[in-house]
């Protein structure tokens, strides 16, 4: 049987009788129905009805390498064939995931030289979390537990993941948080940011609110500072150059380990292999997943520097932490593929040299003129269209977002993929992405936002 036998109607009825969505009210889904992906093809998804959807989120951030690789489908099939599982416990291992960890040393800021694997972000921030608290008790420091977030972090939806990020409204369906965690000023200048102060002296600001929270707790009672480099679900919040080397400054000063959760950035959004090594951060974990298989398989990959590693390694006896799938054959083998196709076609120094600075121009100049658009920021291909009301005063829609999801329906409906988040629409568009794809996207979404703006003022 195959979906082809059923009408959207049906698969409509079936998703809502059955399926429970992420990040979803039901209730008004169900009534309004899902939309359905059926097949997608480089830059392209095409839904059920046969409309094609310049995809400008590559899925969820993660389609680095884009749609349709026949690479990738090859590799998983030939693992399949020959080894579609074995577990990496019992001292066993199998050779993608040891092949696909000497990879990852290779390209990997320096120091950064272990692996940890599991299936998602989520997992992979659970894993640093348990790691570096593990850590310092081997260090003869139990006490030091804390964790020092951010507001408007986006950690993952596991338990740890949702309690390391900064989202209240994930917060609040929490119940009981794991403790230990507190969460520091977002940096955020387009909201945050004093009048008359300089981004650069803005950068400071942020850091040192984390240094307040360290000092707040007890700098003898915090084990680490977690953050995206560019914070991805909370809006593509881009720092300003200041932040990450006084936050870096900050934990040494403390002797606090410095957690980086490049899940988003990692594999090339940045226009280097992770945004660690594009931003000039030497951290103690990088939690990576999402564009590791461009999304093809599910892994995430937790690199370990060498501080944390060797005490572990040395001291730790055994580490009482692991997954089923930790080191999946076939998913590592799709990794492996994935990464010699981004390093094959040269898409880091494409969007480091081209496509990432002409990304930058598209949308400020088609877009930051706009009647709504209070800004446009960019980082490699990652970008955030701030929605206001006043550009002068930078006063929002009301509805708490409700702006965003006008401009997000009207860009699908011409043929742009786009989410908002609050008051902010989002772009991570495919690596494959070109000069004319970018101009493409631009026109599509200068159109949505005309349409959104006509309907918001009416």
């Amino acid at each position: 049987m195959t979906y082809q036998n059923f009408s959207l109607k049906q698969l409509q009825e079936i998703d809502g009788a059955h399926h429970l969505h992420p990040f979803t009210d039901h209730k008004d889904l169900r009534a309004a129905g899902t939309r359905i992906i059926t097949r997608a093809d480089g830059p392209f998804i095409y839904d059920s009805e046969g409309n094609e959807i310049l995809d400008g989120m590559a899925g969820l951030w993660c389609v680095n390498v884009g749609y349709g690789r026949h690479e990738l489908a090859d590799a998983a099939y030939a693992q399949m064939k020959e080894l579609p599982y074995y577990n990496s416990f019992f001292r066993c291992s199998t050779p993608t995931p040891v092949l696909l960890s000497r990879k990852l040393a290779e390209i990997a800021p320096a120091g950064v030289k272990q692996v940890f694997y599991g299936s998602s972000g989520s997992e992979s921030n659970d894993t640093a979390l348990r790691l570096v608290r593990h850590y310092w008790a081997l260090e003869g420091k139990p006490e030091k537990t804390i964790i020092v977030s951010r507001k408007m972090a986006y950690h993952g939806s596991t338990v740890a993941g949702a309690s390391l990020g900064g989202m209240t409204a994930m917060h609040s369906q929490l119940g009981a948080p794991v403790p230990g965690i507190v969460h520091a000023m977002a940096p955020y200048a387009f909201e945050l940011s004093l009048p008359g102060e300089s981004e650069h002296d803005f950068g400071i600001r942020a850091a040192r609110s984390v240094e307040d929270a360290i000092l707040e707790a007890g700098p003898q009672n915090v084990a680490a500072f977690i953050g995206e480099p560019v914070m991805g679900a909370g809006g593509v919040k881009i720092p300003p150059a200041s932040y990450w080397p006084e936050i870096q400054r900050i934990c040494r000063k403390y002797d606090v380990l410095l957690m980086l959760d490049e899940v988003i950035t990692g594999y090339g959004r940045t226009g280097a292999w992770f945004a660690a090594q594009s931003m000039g951060i030497e951290p103690d974990t990088i939690t990576t997943a999402k564009a590791l298989t461009s999304g093809y398989q599910p892994l995430s990959a937790l690199l370990v520097g060498d501080r944390i590693a060797s005490t572990v390694i040395e001291k730790g006896g055994e580490f009482y932490h692991g997954y089923t799938y930790s080191g999946h054959p076939v998913a590592c083998a799709v990794a492996l593929a994935n990464l010699e196709i981004i390093e094959k076609e040269g898409l880091i120094e494409r969007v480091r040299d081209d496509t990432g600075p002409y990304f930058r121009k598209a949308l400020k100049e088609r877009l930051a003129g706009h009647g709504i658009v209070g800004e446009v920021r960019t980082i490699g291909l990652m970008g955030a269209i701030e929605i206001v009301k006043d550009k002068e005063t930078r006063e929002r829609f009301p509805g708490d977002g409700a702006a965003a999801v006008v401009v997000r329906d009207h860009a699908i409906a011409n043929g742009m993929m786009l989410r908002a988040t609050g008051d902010t629409m989002i772009l991570s568009p495919p690596l494959i992405w070109t000069r004319s794809t970018i101009d493409m996207a631009a026109d599509r979404i200068a159109r949505a936002l005309d349409l959104a703006e006509a309907d918001l003022r009416k």
